[in-house]
């Protein structure tokens, strides 16, 4: 009789523990699937190091209110069965995410990437200000990465530096990304922006990539219009061809900032500066770019216009004013220049 009883009580607690197990297994099958959300911030950031075991990225991911426990994560990374794929970086959460989705997030690697913008036009130095206030790194550590001269050794054997050759554009990087970094993938974009098409027509008309580069630089210095590039291109291929000085303002102030004598203003002396950039004193081009210009700069140095102008003058509404001889260009200049100037002093 107790016999039987001692198996009746085992067999009552074998039930148990077999519903018990089920039940513990459908509890830990829900919260796999349900989303979570433990933190009251609007978005929280978790650090995976790499060679970080699971259970220590599921102890970080726990401790951020990421996912309910440890153990849960275990468990979705055993089902997902991606445990050797989970990827290091910097990992953003801003909604409710079950197991399974954050496990999905962390083996797929869609670590957080931070936008860093550079309009066209900049130099090297206005650059690594940009770097620098992003929070990136110091403007030291880009202005020296902007002299891997090798990154761009087979476009031109003559740079000293990167200057012209750092593709504007809006970069995501993730939060470990070096200046050397970024260098890489600006060269790398400016590579897919001067394609082949570019280089042909470049060779075409006679032109270096240095050459290019430089003409570029001055287009994209003189106007934020895209629809003056091949007008400006044209003036400058005009002056080139008779031998013509170029006189182009940007030159000087790229000079006279590479000596460090510029304070934001350009006077008449300035322009005499003695510099090789200095295109109101030296003829020709500058010995290299003066700025970064974008690609439709790039396309209207080997597409210039069909125009003969040989000058322009800014209508100080973003355009100019372009002419074929002298006294145009006067004429142009009193109207957009010293007449409006003086309307400006005098409030008519």
């Amino acid at each position: 009789m107790l016999l039987r009883r001692l198996l009746l009580l085992a067999s009552v607690l074998a039930v148990a523990a077999a519903i018990g197990a089920a039940l513990a297994v459908r509890e830990l099958g829900r919260r796999l699937d349900e989303p979570h959300r433990g933190y009251a911030a609007p978005d929280v950031f978790v650090d995976i190091e790499a060679g970080d075991a699971t259970r220590a990225i599921g102890r970080r991911l726990a401790a951020a209110g990421v996912v309910r426990d440890e153990l849960t994560f275990r468990a979705a990374v055993w089902r997902d069965g991606r445990g050797r794929e989970l990827q290091a970086g910097e990992y953003r959460f801003d909604r409710p995410l079950s197991a399974m989705d954050v496990v999905d997030v962390i083996a797929s690697g869609r670590v957080h990437l931070r936008p860093i913008t550079f309009p066209e036009g900049l130099i090297i130095a206005e650059m690594a200000d940009i770097f620098e206030s992003a929070g990136f790194g110091t403007r030291d550590a880009f202005a020296a990465a902007a002299r891997e001269v090798a990154l761009v050794a087979d476009l031109d054997g003559e740079a000293a530096d990167l200057e012209g050759y750092l593709f504007p554009d809006t970069y995501a990087l993730p939060r470990d990304a070096t200046a050397g970094d970024l260098v890489r993938a600006m060269v790398a974009e400016f590579r897919r922006a001067f394609d082949a098409d570019i280089r042909a027509a470049a060779g075409r008309r006679g032109l270096t990539v240095r050459e290019t580069v430089t003409l570029a630089s001055l287009i994209e210095r003189e106007t934020g219009s895209a629809d003056e590039h091949a007008l400006v291109s044209a003036v400058f291929a005009n002056r080139l061809r008779i031998g013509m000085l170029l006189q182009t303002d940007p030159t000087v102030i790229y000079a006279l900032r590479r000596d460090g004598l510029y304070d934001g203003n350009l006077t008449r002396a300035n322009l005499r500066h003695d510099s090789p950039y200095n295109t109101y004193v030296y003829g020709g081009l500058p010995p290299g770019p003066i700025a970064a210009p974008g690609r439709a700069a790039l396309a209207a140095v080997v597409a210039p216009a069909d125009v003969s102008y040989l000058y322009f003058v800014s209508r100080n509404d973003g355009t100019h004013a372009f002419a074929n001889t002298l006294r145009e260009h006067n004429r142009n200049v009193r109207e957009f220049q010293v007449e409006y100037f003086r309307r400006r002093r005098t409030g008519q």
